[in-house]
C-alpha cells in the first residue's frame, strides 16, 4: 500500500480527501464510531492521534485492553505519515492491520511498526492490541 502523509488539503490518515469528508465523520457527526472495516478504523485512529482526539481513541479501544486514560501528544511531536501495509479479515468479527506510523519528536525521527488486532462487536470495530515489529 502507498505511504501517506498529510497537508492542509488532505486527511491526516493520508487519504487525499479533506479530513471533513474522510475520518472526520467517524470522529464526530452521523457516522460517529462507525468505521466500515478495521483498516478504516486504523486510519481514523491515526488521524485521532494526530489531532489529539483522546476521547475517540478510548471509544474505539476494546474494553478488555483499554487503558483508563491517555496522555496528550508530547509538546513538539509531529506526525509525519501512515503506511497501511496489510489488512486481513480473519473472520466475520476479527481482522488484522499491519501499519507503519512515522513521527518526529525534538528532531528525532521515530517509526512505529505494528500488526494490530481488531474485533467487530454490535456493528462497531474496536482496536484490541498489537505486536510491534
Amino acid at each position: 500500500m502507498k505511504k501517506t502523509s498529510f497537508s492542509k488539503n488532505t486527511c491526516p490518515c493520508g487519504n487525499p480527501k479533506p479530513y471533513e469528508t474522510c475520518c472526520g465523520p467517524w470522529h464526530q457527526g452521523p457516522l460517529y464510531l462507525q468505521a466500515p472495516d478495521a483498516a478504516a478504523l486504523m486510519r481514523s485512529r491515526y488521524s485521532a492521534f494526530v489531532r489529539d482526539d483522546l476521547d475517540y481513541l478510548l471509544a474505539t479501544w476494546h474494553s478488555s485492553t483499554r487503558p483508563h486514560s491517555l496522555e496528550p501528544n508530547a509538546e513538539g511531536l509531529q506526525w509525519l505519515g501512515l503506511e497501511v501495509r496489510r489488512h486481513e479479515r480473519i473472520s466475520d468479527t476479527h481482522a488484522l492491520v499491519e501499519f507503519v506510523a512515522r513521527n518526529r519528536l525534538h528532531g528525532r525521527a521515530n517509526r512505529l511498526h505494528e500488526v494490530s488486532r481488531f474485533v467487530l462487536e454490535q456493528g462497531q470495530w474496536f482496536y484490541v492490541d498489537g505486536e510491534f515489529s
